[in-house]
């Protein structure tokens, strides 16, 4: 066969499903393997991906993702991904740690942009500076500032690890998957258990790389509309520098073990927790992930079990009432065998039989009594289209393919495998007419056939943290009693040294290598989403012209300014029970089955923001559907029932998603505790930002919880509420339709919308205002967290800015560049964010798994000076404005697109406006930093904070001003 650029054509195949070309390639001289897939996606991606399986759990995988992003032998940087991350048009950048694979992906519309990532990334991961201040900045170090103080751990992955091993949840699958995995790498945490972190020595973290970071064990990928032969060309510049090795990366089987095992683990609990919070699931081991026809059929299986809210097997345990909700992955098909979790959370330690009985007992009734046929076609009508549909949400769409084909890649199999499904699908379909227990046979083999089976509980213990603690303590106090004081002082230095090198600035010679487009390369004119303003019955109507490929996504939306502020707690309740409740004509099972056989889905979604120059925010309850053209009057139909004659009088079905609520807002305290932060800041300044922590923030958590206890004592005045809800919510006069779909078909589908809106009330179109009821300025909120998260937060406008369009390009700086260097590289927090909400002026300064309190304090309040004394050179000037305008031009998908525009629409948010904010911009210079840097001071004095984390990192971080903050007690 021809060669081309060093490369050899070994399959050619055209995907019809994914209007692409896809061409599998191998590198003669080293074996590398590259995926190349042609389309017409402005939206570019390319990834390379290493086997990289460990041996322990010292998490060197997940150090060394992060490292060789800290500088190359190209890009002499400190961290070439933070520049690219400042001035760069990406829609993705950033890298995974698999338990067997580490991945390395960017994506831009921008052709130029593209290859500049590719070449940073290339050279990032082949040739990297890992040197051992890298090594101790990004994975762990004992920092020791007087010979005379105590030892301490700091690293970035270090504290990462330690704040996913605060999340009771992530514990859960971690422990799931590793139960049904012995002596195996997946039986091993490749992001690292903190207890073993600090064994992990500089040189297994280099030989790591030396092992598995070559071209003989990478896997290649590029997706879009970019020249086909060019990529082959970029790739072979890298690879031919290399010779071929033999790398024993193999992932192989696990042993098969002959009876099924019970495990159980401990779980960081606050003294408050009752014997009612234990957590458990059932797991099975199932086949490979390359069989491609089992892999898809268990999909299909996987959404019959659990995937409507009315599925048997989830049905059955919420029905138990032993548990708030469902827990565990259900499929997992990511690595090379599949396996399947499930199970509860919130149950009582003495349960733990009954909810194994009631998965068991459940499964053999479907295998006994069959499963309902409406189920089936269900199941099967989803997971067709959602492959067909391709919706990767915020994430390109090339991205996810890249993964999905790495499921079959890495293993050996065939990278498309799994992206052309219409053909494995077509002989599941057959198979499931001609064999009318086909997925009843399916339960029997992968379930009751099948000894890989565990089961792992993890019980609250309310003293694990304080020996955690101790054990951390201990462990310090022993290396340190093996330390003279020779080797006390050479700690002191090397503290010294690295935060030295951490501070010391990169040469310009050395930012200079980082390649960046110029400011003539950026569009000066704002792009436009297509809208078309219409009325029906007083009814707003948004209707979106774009190419959906025969889909039409409809969202109905109700101001929530119909209703009085003391139902705005119950909004995402009153939503969710809208579509999950049943309705006059069928039960919540019959409907959920419809919903799921007739549609791409309807889901409920609450959104609240200010309004630019208005004091009252445009806040909605929106159900958006989505269906194939030919199904668009189904969808309607369903919907005009729910909204019109849903059951609000289910008080089990209600319980039910209360108990859900409840858990999935505690669940979302440790992994999301920034968003907790943010919004509790927010509540504070502007009627959207406290209408959103309503709904979503803690204030919502307590209700939850009052609300559990008060379904069974007072039904009746619930009951009340929510019909109460829907008679003031559900009308024309509080709505609003946004439709999107083809301009071609709008003629077919217009009496089908007319037909919705004139099924609606006209209602009395009275709006309430709202008395904002705020909590404290100043708040430590206490969690069960081995780390914070910290913020603070103003009103700019409050305090007489005005809006300019530089202040996107500040703040997205500041994030980028001063608050990251200060707050995660040398803080050793995992992250920071700096938000500004142009229409309500709120700006807001948020940390994410942060070791620090009053440290990441200082340094928001040291951003004023910051910002008054900066000398931005040029080139970072320039970067910050790329940067910006890459937010701005972000990709999205159609859905999205129509989503947005309606946004837009509802907080007057015009073209002009924009257009305006776009070349102010473009026109930023140093002087806007610095005037901003007096905004700043004024945020230092009269800023508010709010702090989540544990009660003794709070208190410690507030002994000094007693009454300073108001403390909460949160779990």
């Amino acid at each position: 066969m021809q060669m081309r650029h060093g490369f050899q054509l070994e399959i050619e195949e055209k995907i019809q499903e994914l209007g692409s070309v896809a061409r599998l390639f191998r590198h003669l001289k080293t074996g590398a393997e590259l995926l190349s897939l042609s389309n017409d996606d402005e939206n570019k991606v390319f990834g390379i991906t290493f086997r990289t399986p460990p041996s322990d759990s010292t998490g060197v995988a997940h150090i060394l993702e992060h490292s060789v992003l800290c500088g190359s032998r190209r890009y002499p940087l400190k961290e070439p991904f933070v520049e690219l991350l400042k001035g760069s048009l990406n829609t993705f950048l950033n890298a995974f740690t698999y338990p067997d694979k580490t991945c390395y992906p960017v994506a831009s519309q921008n052709l130029q942009d593209f290859y500049n990532l590719i070449d940073v990334y290339l050279d990032a991961v082949f040739y990297p500076r890992l040197t051992p201040f890298i090594f101790q900045q990004e994975g762990w170090h004992y920092e020791l500032d007087d010979p005379s103080d105590s030892l301490s751990y700091k690293g970035v992955v270090f504290n990462e690890m330690k704040g996913a091993y605060s999340s009771a949840d992530r514990l859960l699958v971690e422990h799931s998957l590793q139960s049904l995995f012995l002596g195996h790498p997946y039986g091993l945490d490749s992001g690292g258990d903190p207890k073993q972190i600090p064994a992990l020595t500089y040189d297994q973290f280099r030989d790591f790389h030396r092992k598995y970071y070559h071209p003989s064990n990478s896997r290649i990928y590029f997706y879009g509309d970019d020249d086909p032969e060019k990529r082959l060309k970029i790739a072979d510049q890298y690879l031919k520098g290399f010779d071929p090795i033999s790398i024993d990366s193999n992932i192989p089987p696990q042993t098969p073990f002959s009876k099924p095992r019970r495990l159980e683990y401990p779980f960081t609990a606050g003294e408050e927790e009752s014997r009612q919070k234990g957590m458990m699931t059932l797991n099975w081991l199932f086949p490979e992930t390359t069989d491609v026809e089992t892999n898809f059929a268990l999909r299909i299986l996987e959404y019959i079990l659990l995937g409507m809210p009315a599925s048997p097997l989830r049905k059955a345990l919420l029905d138990s009432g032993l548990g708030e909700d469902i827990c565990g992955e259900g499929l997992s098909r990511e690595l090379r065998q599949m396996y399947f979790s499930t199970g509860l959370k919130g149950i009582d330690m003495d349960h733990c039989d009954q909810v194994e009985q009631i998965i068991v007992e459940t499964l053999q009734g479907l295998v006994r009594d069959g499963i309902h046929p409406n189920t089936i076609k269900a199941a099967l009508n989803t997971v067709e289209f959602r492959l067909r549909e391709n919706n990767s949400g915020h994430l390109p769409r090339g991205l996810i393919l890249m993964l999905r084909s790495l499921t079959t890649w890495l293993y050996g199999g065939s990278p498309t495998a799994l992206l052309a499904f219409e053909a494995p699908l077509k002989r599941i379909r057959s198979k499931a007419v001609s064999n009318k227990t086909f997925f009843e046979d399916m339960i029997q083999q992968f379930f009751f056939d099948n000894t890989q089976r565990t089961r792992v509980l993890l019980k609250p213990d309310a003293n694990l943290r304080e020996r955690e603690e101790a054990d951390e303590k201990g462990r310090l106090e022993a290396a340190r009693s093996t330390m003279d004081p020779k080797a006390l002082d050479a700690l002191v230095q090397n503290t010294l040294d690295l935060k030295k090198a951490q501070e010391t600035p990169d040469s310009p010679e050395a930012l200079a290598s980082i390649p960046c487009l110029r400011l003539r390369d950026l569009d000066k004119k704002e792009k436009v989403l297509p809208i078309e303003v219409m009325e029906r019955q007083g009814t707003p109507l948004l209707f979106h012209s774009l190419s959906t490929h025969g889909i039409i996504y409809l969202d109905i939306g109700f101001d929530l300014h119909a209703l009085p502020d003391k139902y705005l707690a119950y909004v995402p309740l009153f939503g969710r029970a809208l579509v999950e409740t049943g309705t006059e004509k069928e039960d919540f099972v019959a409907l959920s089955q419809r919903i799921s056989r007739k549609t791409g889905g309807v889901r409920p979604s609450s959104f609240a923001s200010a309004v630019r120059n208005r004091n009252q925010c445009a806040a909605r309850l929106f159900l958006r559907g989505k269906a194939m053209l030919g199904q668009t009057e189904e969808l309607i139909s369903i919907l005009r029932e729910v909204l019109l004659t849903a059951r609000l009088d289910n008080r089990e079905r209600f319980r039910q998603m209360v108990m859900e609520e409840k858990a999935r807002a505690e669940q979302l305290l440790i992994p999301g505790g920034h968003h907790i932060v943010d919004l509790r800041l927010r509540s504070h300044f502007s009627e959207a930002g406290w209408a959103s922590e309503q709904m979503e923030g803690v204030t919502n958590l307590f209700f939850l919880r009052d609300l559990a206890e008060a379904v069974d004592k007072n039904w009746s005045e619930i009951q009340g509420t929510l019909e109460e809800m829907r008679r003031l919510l559900i009308n024309r006069k509080a709505g609003i339709v946004n439709v999107t779909f083809d301009e071609t078909e709008y003629s077919g589908i217009e009496p089908h919308l007319n037909s919705l809106i004139d099924a609606l009330p006209e209602g009395s179109g009275d709006r309430h205002g709202w008395s904002l009821t705020r909590p404290a300025l100043s708040e430590g909120m206490i969690i069960s967290s081995k780390v914070n998260y910290v913020g603070k937060g103003a009103n700019l406008f409050q305090m007489g800015y005005r809006y300019n369009g530089s202040a996107t390009v500040i703040t997205r700086y500041l994030r980028t560049a001063w608050l990251w260097d200060q707050i995660r590289v040398k803080g050793g927090a995992y992250g920071v964010f700096c938000l500004f909400d142009r229409h309500s002026g709120t700006m807001t300064l948020v940390s994410y798994r942060d070791p620090n309190i009053s440290e990441t304090i200082d340094v928001y309040d040291r951003t004023a000076r910051f910002l008054r004394e900066i000398r931005l050179p040029d080139t970072e000037l320039t970067k910050a404005i790329i940067g910006a305008i890459g937010d701005l031009d972000a990709h999205l998908l159609p859905d999205r697109k129509g989503y947005v525009s309606m946004v837009r629409h509802l907080t007057e948010d015009s073209l002009d406006i924009r257009q305006q904010m776009r070349e102010e911009i473009l026109a930023t210079n140093v002087s806007h930093f610095r005037e901003f840097g007096h905004l700043m001071e004024r945020v230092k004095e009269g800023g508010i904070v709010k702090i989540l984390g544990s009660q003794g990192a709070i208190e410690v971080s507030s002994s000094g001003e007693p009454g300073w903050l108001s403390m909460i007690k949160v779990l």
